[in-house]
């Protein structure tokens, strides 16, 4: 079998293959967390195979999604970028797209949970989730807020005992910083006394979570933020 044949059958039944396959893997890696923790491989393959498929034929999906920067594989585990949230919005709003028979409560709900929390088309104009379609920081002072709150909000929501991963952070806040930004003005918190950034890995080392994370001007790596003003 060709590998363009494989790909047709990773998506049996639906328009488009290989990007139809990709938009399922995206909606139940989401659904089941993907965004806040891994998610075991084999977990998510048995949420996404159908009638017929085997956990092989998704393979190399998988590889493209991970080659894409949609996901990071890590030991037989999986986590959801924020691209990968992107391109699942695009896929989702994508006109050729459509589930099969095989829908599944399972699908249907994490499709209504997306519906509910990202936004859905109005009168024909695409609704966005309200992360996507707020304003870009303009100043340092507006940063050091919106950081601030963000960092409480984790250290309250998942009890992290006042060490907040840096990469949470940078992904809460996403694109309304860019990359440069947010280091540069995460280091003026640090130098205000604000926040202290703080050493250590990332829980199972992914390479996306430690990109994400800060190096300071001496390529020492930061992972943890805790917060010395209340």
């Amino acid at each position: 079998m060709t590998t363009k044949e494989k790909s047709k059958d990773t998506a049996k039944g639906l328009k488009g293959t290989e990007a139809h396959a990709k938009t399922r893997v995206l909606l139940a890696l989401w659904d089941l967390g993907g965004t806040d923790e891994e998610v075991k491989k084999g977990e998510l393959t048995e949420r996404v195979k159908r009638t017929n498929e085997k956990a092989g034929d998704y393979q190399g999906v998988f590889e493209q999604l991970q080659t894409s920067g949609a996901i990071a594989i890590s030991k037989n585990k999986i986590s959801l970028s924020g691209k990968g949230v992107e391109m699942l919005g695009e896929g989702l709003k994508n006109a050729d797209f459509q589930f099969d028979s095989q829908l599944g409560a399972k699908t249907g709900n994490a499709l209504l949970k997306w519906l509910r929390e990202m936004g859905t088309p109005v009168n024909g104009a695409t609704a966005t989730s309200s992360k996507a379609t707020e304003k870009a920081i303009a100043s340092y002072d507006e940063f050091k807020q919106v950081a601030s709150d963000v960092y409480d909000q984790m250290n309250r929501d998942y009890n992290l005992n006042d060490l907040v991963p840096i990469y949470r952070i940078r992904r809460e806040i996403g694109n309304r910083v860019t990359r440069a930004q947010f280091t540069e003005w995460m280091m003026e918190m640090q130098a205000n006394d604000i926040l202290q950034l703080q050493g250590g890995g990332v829980e199972d080392s992914a390479p996306d979570k430690i990109e994400d994370s800060i190096r300071n001007e001496l390529g020492n790596l930061r992972c943890y933020a805790k917060r010395l003003i209340s």
